[in-house]
């Protein structure tokens, strides 16, 4: 079969050129078109269900919420299994499903079955799915740079700006935001002012509640216009939390002000986030979405972060602390570099032990082209250019070599064993 096949190229050359200038065409294709990661994506194919009941010890979310969701979660088809993590106040259940299944499958098949556990919950704990993305796909973090601004107004700026702006990036999973303090009211009760009014904390919440809200009336028609009624209670400042009537004794008001104080402050907080050592800072994390290119999605990210840097307060911008395209970026120009000197070297080796130009030429035009036929084959399996798969390449460019070597010294010898017969017959 192989004396066949050589045969056959030997008799077709013009044939065997073309398929060969085709498949290396095909192959510089598959090489702008690969993913480029630094980092090969080794995780488990699952989705992450996150429920929040804040206050509650573990035990209890582990018996009302964690089991009954873990309980309705199993069954489901392509899932291996159901991992289960009870904290104080917040419950984690990992569905992992078989390799070869959909994500966005994967993720329709647990909001089905989400819609029907949520009446197993008690009230107020609400399931949300995790982002759509796995635990490489950390790719950029940034801070803001903000001299002279508060760790609040940064947050703020985070959230309601930067953070919106970076998640319509193209590939973009989710933007984490991280340090500073969110804004909010809090209202301190005295608890001895509330033994004096005879009220109780469910009292004071539901007075907020319900003057925290927007109700509608009707429509009604005058002079031949329709008028439409509602009310507007958004609270929007302190003062007006203080305002709020809870209830009447003897014809007076008690308000939130009488028993409690009132004022605008930061969410309790676990820990900081402190850089360098030179104090807090306020930033976000970029996670790449499931299956992404890497080094094209940060590309999207840094460009997106020009425009929105237009309009940031004077005197801000961006910060970027973590960046994984120089890690991408060193491990690309490391393969090309190695590919680039095994060249050189086996083709001068080559041509002084042979001194044959064309023998040399030969290895100069195998390594590349068997490079790009790699490439072919691993966009075909939907392995992304990483550092394991870079790796495996540049170590095979060693055999590609001696391959190469062998077949030309073996030819070589043949064609001269060949000539000296003929001169001696």
């Amino acid at each position: 079969m192989i004396g066949k096949l050589i045969s056959f190229s030997l008799r077709n050359r013009m044939v065997v050129l073309l398929i060969a200038a085709g498949l290396f065409g095909w192959g510089l294709y598959s090489v702008s078109t690969n993913k480029v990661d630094a980092i090969p994506d080794l995780s488990e194919n699952q989705v992450i269900v996150f429920t929040e009941w804040m206050g509650r010890s573990p035990q209890i979310i582990e018996d009302q919420v964690t089991y009954p969701l873990v309980t309705n979660l199993q069954g489901m088809p392509q899932v291996k299994y159901v991992r289960g993590v009870s904290m104080f106040g917040m419950s984690f259940i990992y569905v992992i499903f078989e390799d070869k299944t959909d994500i966005y499958w994967a993720r329709e098949r647990v909001l089905e079955r989400l819609n029907y556990a949520n009446r197993l919950l008690p009230e107020g704990a609400v399931p949300t799915l995790g982002p759509d993305g796995t635990g490489v796909g950390h790719i950029l973090w940034y801070t803001l740079d903000a001299p002279g601004m508060d760790l609040g107004e940064q947050r703020a700026i985070q959230d309601w700006y930067v953070k919106f702006a970076l998640q319509n990036v193209e590939g973009v999973s989710e933007i984490a935001s991280f340090g500073g303090f969110q804004k909010q009211y809090q209202i301190t009760v005295d608890p001895n002012k509330l033994t004096y009014y005879n009220l109780s904390v469910p009292q004071v919440m539901a007075a907020v509640r319900a003057n925290n809200n927007e109700s509608g009336g009707r429509k009604f028609e005058m002079s031949d216009i329709g008028y439409i009624i509602k009310t507007t209670g958004y609270l929007k400042s302190t003062e007006e939390i203080e305002n709020i009537p809870i209830v009447t004794q003897n014809t007076i008001p008690i308000r939130v002000s009488d028993i409690a104080t009132v004022q605008m402050t930061g969410e309790s907080r676990l820990g900081i986030f402190d850089i360098n050592g030179e104090g807090e800072a306020v930033g976000g994390i970029v996670v790449m979405r499931y299956g992404e290119n890497a080094a094209e999605v940060i590309a999207n990210v840094k460009t997106k972060m020009e425009e929105v840097s237009a309009g940031l307060p004077k005197g801000v911008k961006f910060n970027i602390v973590y960046d994984r395209s120089g890690l991408i970026n060193e491990s690309v120009n490391s393969v090309k570099t190695t590919l680039i000197e095994e060249m050189l070297v086996a083709s001068a080796i080559v041509f002084i032990f042979l001194f044959h130009w064309r023998s040399a030429l030969i290895i100069i035009i195998q390594l590349p082209l068997s490079i790009a036929i790699g490439f072919i084959l691993l966009n075909a399996f939907d392995i992304s250019s990483n550092i394991m798969s870079l790796t495996g390449i540049a170590l095979s460019v060693g055999v590609i070599v001696d391959d190469a070597i062998v077949m030309v010294e073996n030819a070589y010898r043949h064609l001269a064993e060949a000539q000296n017969k003929e001169n001696h017959g």
